[in-house]
């Protein structure tokens, strides 16, 4: 119980602070490769674990895929105990009781054809063994491998992340990179944070031409 109080607390604290765009969640750690102008960015990741969903496009697939993916990191879940670990927006503990375990920035969303993928990327600590399992078959724990990644920033609620991805592929044209894949948004505050102060990306996976 007293668990669960903690932990709604902390989400409401966290929520408070992102009105403004004041961020507290882990981040998969990158290496800066380039800026071949203001505003691009080329990134290395290495591999990353994330809680995953991809459902048909078809109403409010974002909608569901959020809920479904918030409702694996608040306990929807089984963890090494076999009992459900409550997985947090702040810094992880341990997991071997039920515990809050960090949640990392950004959430990423891509559609492509008929589908909507979405990610919440799992701290550094989790390998795809030792992440608490989902109870829902729709949310699959996935390791993302090593990416070069193209990003452009801006701020805003995100409804022209379209168009940011089309500004992206033309800003490469005359870059030494060039895409190998489709491009997807990266969103780095809640729904409720003022548009001015958030931190969006539009993002695509590249190489050397």
């Amino acid at each position: 119980m007293a668990s669960a109080i903690w932990y709604y607390t902390v989400l409401v604290a966290e929520s408070v602070l992102g009105i403004v765009g004041l961020r507290l969640y882990e981040e998969p750690a990158y290496t800066v490769l380039d800026r071949p102008s203001d505003t691009i960015e080329i990134r290395r990741y290495a591999p990353r674990v994330a809680a995953e969903v991809d459902l048909e496009r078809r109403g409010n697939a974002d909608g569901q895929a959020f809920t479904l993916l918030f409702n694996y990191i608040a306990g929807a879940n089984r963890g090494g105990s076999g009992t459900s670990e409550r997985v947090a927006m702040t810094v992880p503990v341990d997991v071997a009781r039920p515990a809050k375990i960090a949640m990392t920035a950004p959430v990423e969303t891509a559609t492509q054809d008929r589908m909507t993928r979405m990610r919440f990327f799992l701290p550094a600590t989790f390998t795809a063994d030792t992440a608490p399992k989902p109870s829902d078959e729709r949310v699959q724990i996935v390791t993302v491998p090593e990416q070069t990644i193209a990003t452009l920033r801006f701020s805003g609620t995100g409804r022209d992340l379209r168009e940011r991805e089309q500004q992206l592929i033309a800003a490469l044209a005359n870059t030494p990179w060039q895409p190998v894949g489709a491009p997807y948004g990266l969103f780095y505050d809640a729904p409720f944070t003022l548009p001015f102060v958030r931190r969006n990306e539009a993002a695509v996976e590249v190489a050397k031409r």
